[in-house]
């Protein structure tokens, strides 16, 4: 019986509410208001909380696209609109969904008088099932295979064992299978896992979850949210006689911070994580996007490896990736995976077991990671239009993350550390007691009633950080990978928003009052709502 709450499982009761799916209903809420009656609104909702490019404008890649297609429609290997190593690359995955050996697909023959011909039309039905079908519950082996290939290529020869790799519905999902398996105990004897402050939005739910106590530690704000050693060990030792810790946490590009640790910083907490027996738990999800000048993305397995025997062949490692990263940000195809070292081999058949709940992650996603994993090459017809693709990504995450520093630090109250990497900007801001006095009143943090006001009068969509810095400080999670033109929009209701709410505008350098717009050394000209 589910008749009430007192029915419901006491875990799951405990499960924080997310800010985020508040605030994302308030703003499918309002959309609606403004559609009905058949009347288009002058501005829609701008969501810059989520990290779901795609949905803010940004194109997905062609490439990935239009392979998926022929997978999904095979008689368009019959077309002349998509390039020949696209209709190849369909082929070959077609050929390796599960049922459906290599020897014993269809065959493609080219030639420079005849156009790509199918030799075999009655094989159509049967692919169109395969790539609808289930596969194994860790996944297609040669997208395993695609996968450790990648990751040796990656880390400059150190080696990755397919066998080892696991894929599954998302990075989260796969995390959620390890934690699982971590979590155990109650009081003092509950497992305990070192997380991040601040640190992605989806974590405090997930342990909570699983069962877990999170552990936290504090970046290093003022250090660009550096991840400081004497902090992870002051959490450790604070919460000795609390719970059993038996890992720690790491995001790493930070999200939603944006640092990029040095090796140095993976040293120390692979030592760390050595002396205290802890398994490092690696969320390297956006190792696709670090543009910090002099700043470079090192995986925690490579650093690991070149530590020497022993701490390559003792310290358990499980790192994650995912399609939700910068280059493809193919968010909604639901696929990740993650690669265990140093994992006892039995615990690694109970990670099988866990996937197998899922049944296997969705076929369309896995193929998407080979896309992802093994682009086309030098010579290939898709080559260069790809490369662009990706080239223009990269262009535009760096200018919008420098370009919304600016105008953030612009902004009376507001600082922003420079991010290195990833996706988002995560500014403080500090807010005067009267605001905070408000949201207090109705039951709400400052952050979230911010974001709230911000929605309701600019239709801006902005993630509550739900971290306090110092007295009066609040932080907002700002997704930068979006079209230009979208961050700018952005940008300019933030500003009039912000500048009306604090109650004085910067004009030239000089705080004044009561006028009705606006400009500020960042260059934005606003002009201030009506109503907060």
């Amino acid at each position: 019986m589910t008749t009430s709450l007192d029915y419901v499982n006491p875990r799951v009761r405990a499960i924080r509410v997310s800010t985020q799916s508040f605030l994302q209903n308030l703003a499918h809420q309002i959309t609606q208001n403004m559609t009905q009656g058949g009347q288009k609104p002058l501005k829609g909702v701008i969501d810059l909380s989520s990290g779901d490019p795609h949905r803010a404008g940004m194109k997905p890649v062609s490439f990935v696209r239009q392979v998926l297609a022929v997978c999904l429609y095979p008689h368009l290997l019959q077309d002349t609109i998509f390039p020949l190593d696209v209709k190849l690359r369909a082929q070959r995955l077609l050929q390796i969904c599960e049922g459906q050996s290599l020897g014993e697909s269809f065959f493609l023959f080219y030639c420079d008088i005849c156009p790509l011909k199918l030799i075999f039309n009655s094989c159509m039905n049967s692919f169109v099932v395969l790539t609808g079908s289930y596969t194994a519950s860790s996944g297609l082996h040669h997208i395993r295979q695609t996968i450790a290939d990648f990751i040796t290529k990656r880390d400059t020869g150190i080696s990755a064992n397919p066998r080892n790799v696991f894929i599954s519905s998302g990075a989260q999902r796969a995390l959620m299978v390890v934690v699982k398996l971590l979590s155990s105990g109650e009081g003092q004897t509950q497992t305990g896992i070192l997380a991040p402050q601040p640190c992605p939005h989806t974590l405090p739910p997930l342990l909570d979850e699983a069962g877990v106590l999170a552990v936290p530690y504090r970046l290093m704000e003022e250090r660009g949210w550096a991840l400081d050693l004497n902090q992870l060990r002051q959490a450790l030792d604070s919460s000795r006689g609390g719970c059993n810790p038996r890992a720690v946490y790491i995001s790493n590009p930070g999200n939603p911070t944006g640092h990029v640790q040095d090796r140095k910083s993976i040293q120390e907490v692979i030592q760390l994580a050595t002396a205290e027996k802890l398994l490092l738990l690696v969320d390297e999800v956006y190792q696709d996007s670090v543009y910090g000048q002099n700043t470079e993305f090192l995986s925690y397995k490579k650093v690991l490896f070149e530590m020497g025997q022993e701490f390559s062949e003792t310290v358990e490692l499980v790192s994650f990736h995912s399609l939700s990263c910068a280059s493809v940000a193919e968010c909604g195809l639901r696929a990740g995976y993650m690669e265990a070292v140093n994992i006892d081999p039995d615990v690694m058949k109970v990670f099988d077991t866990m996937l197998c709940t899922d049944i296997s992650a969705p076929t369309t996603g896995q193929l998407a990671l080979d896309l992802m994993l093994n682009p086309p090459g030098p010579g290939e017809p898709s080559y260069d239009t790809h490369a662009q693709e990706l080239l223009l990504t990269r262009t535009v995450l760096t200018r919008n993350a420098q370009r919304a520093l600016e105008v953030l630090n612009d902004l009376p109250g507001f600082s922003c550390q420079p991010a290195m990497g990833g996706i988002y900007l995560y500014p403080s801001v500090k807010l005067p007691a009267g605001i905070r006095e408000q949201a207090e009143m109705l039951g709400l943090g400052a952050d979230v009633f911010y974001c709230q006001k911000l929605l309701e009068e600019e239709l801006l969509l902005l993630g509550a950080g739900q971290y306090s810095g110092e007295a009066g400080s609040h932080h907002f999670r700002l997704c930068v990978l979006v079209p230009t033109n979208v961050l700018e929009d952005a940008l300019h209701r933030l500003s009039a928003f912000h500048l009306h709410l604090m109650g004085h505008h910067t004009v030239a350098g000089r705080n004044v009052k009561g006028k009705a717009g606006c400009s500020s050394q960042s260059g934005l000209t606003c002009v201030q709502p009506t109503t907060v």
